[in-house]
């Protein structure tokens, strides 16, 4: 009989992880343990995935805020430093935040509106459309935007933040200037010295500062990108991907993840004859149509993944076919049909009408938004997600 159930998608439990665990055996182990706990099949090209949050906890790899202020004092040595472009968030910046106060005198934040780079607003998206603003060129000291906009507070949370930030600045013993553009060179009228703390465009806004005439430009990712004072650190990412620990240390984007996830397959493989696909992700690539938040505040979603997993789909949209190629058929002659057009598609389809409609984004941004939404980021204890059938098709 055919198999009728398509792409699964569970979420594992496992041990709560402690610094200086062996990741690669736990995450083997338990999923191995919950295949038959449930009297399931491992099977090949099953996708075995962890958060990026219990590898980066078993390497150890956090930081203080007075580790954080080091680095800072090192690189702004004038003790005065714009803050560009940060997005809002407690859990993602706040401590952050309070390590760069630390480490200087002054601080000038520069917020984008009406929301930051993954969606938080500022402003209310309706308020802002009626207040004549001009989000290209304006720029907006605190007490303007207080004039036009009041006191707005974020959907989910519940903050203001730019009063939270401004306060956590001042709390540090930091002066603190806050304004609002969307000009990153904006900033330059006010000091020459500049944190681009942005994500995903950082490096277009680091050299847009530079060609300006800015003279001391680093991005988040460069703030421990090397050890400081036995910190951890992460020499691609720095402090993108972190998030809150504690009150006093953030817990760094994992580092020398390769290791880990070939690690795993290879004890999968020598435990059950199957081999895996194994990845690390972050947070998934999606947009909240609520709140307006894109997801994705980690420098990527996969930081390491098995060769497999390279590459995007190569898929052919079913409804394509049924209502063009094939509209003259139906029932088992049009199953039978399709299925002899999937066989035979070409191992690249790129261009071709036939897969039209299907998702054109790369494997481990898919899977890992997949892996993201299954585990959650509370106390689901599922911090392993096991996805099989996800390379099946309509013939399998």
């Amino acid at each position: 009989m055919a198999r009728l159930i398509g792409t699964v998608s569970r979420g594992v439990r496992a041990p709560i992880i402690k610094v200086g665990d062996d990741i690669a055996t736990i995450v083997a182990d338990s999923v191995i343990e919950a295949a038959k706990s449930e009297n399931l099949e491992i099977r090949d090209r099953d996708v075995i995935a962890m958060t990026e949050s219990i590898v980066a906890r078993a390497q150890g790899n956090l930081a203080s805020i007075d580790q954080i202020a080091e680095d800072v004092r090192t690189k702004f040595p004038g003790g005065e430093a714009a803050i560009v472009f940060p997005i809002l968030s407690r859990n993602r910046f706040s401590i952050c935040l309070k390590g760069i106060a630390k480490g200087l005198k002054s601080i000038i934040i520069m917020l984008s509106y009406p929301a930051d780079e993954v969606g938080n607003h500022l402003i209310d998206i309706d308020l802002f459309d009626k207040s004549g603003v001009n989000p290209v060129t304006d720029v907006l000291t605190e007490e303007k935007y207080r004039e036009l906009f009041g006191y707005h507070k974020h959907t989910f949370t519940g903050v203001d933040y730019i009063e939270y930030y401004r306060e956590l600045v001042e709390s540090c013993g930091c002066e603190c200037k806050i304004i609002l553009a969307n000009d990153v060179r904006a900033i330059l009228n006010y000091t020459k010295h500049v944190i681009c703390c942005d994500i995903h465009t950082r490096f277009r806004n680091k050299k847009l500062l530079r060609d300006a005439g800015a003279e001391t430009v680093y991005g988040m990712d460069d703030i421990l990108s090397a050890p400081v004072n036995g910190s951890g650190y992460n020499e691609n990412y720095g402090l993108l991907g972190s998030n809150k620990s504690t009150e006093e240390v953030v817990k760094l984007f994992p580092r020398d993840c390769q290791p880990v996830v070939d690690a795993v397959r290879d004890k999968i493989l020598a435990a059950t004859g199957k081999c895996v696909e194994v990845m690390v992700y972050g947070d998934g690539a999606f947009k909240d149509p609520v709140g307006k938040i894109w997801e994705l505040a980690d420098p990527c979603v996969s930081p390491a993944y098995t060769a497999g997993l390279e590459g995007t789909p190569n898929e052919i949209k079913l409804k394509y076919l049924a209502d063009n190629e094939y509209a003259n058929l139906s029932g088992e002659e049009l199953k039978a049909a399709i299925s002899e057009r999937i066989k035979a598609k070409d191992s690249n389809l790129y261009g071709q009408m036939a897969s039209q409609g299907t998702t054109p984004r790369r494997l481990t941004d898919l899977i890992g938004t997949l892996c993201d939404l299954t585990s959650g980021s509370g106390d689901k204890g599922t911090p392993i997600v096991w996805i099989q059938g996800y390379f099946d098709n309509y013939t399998n």
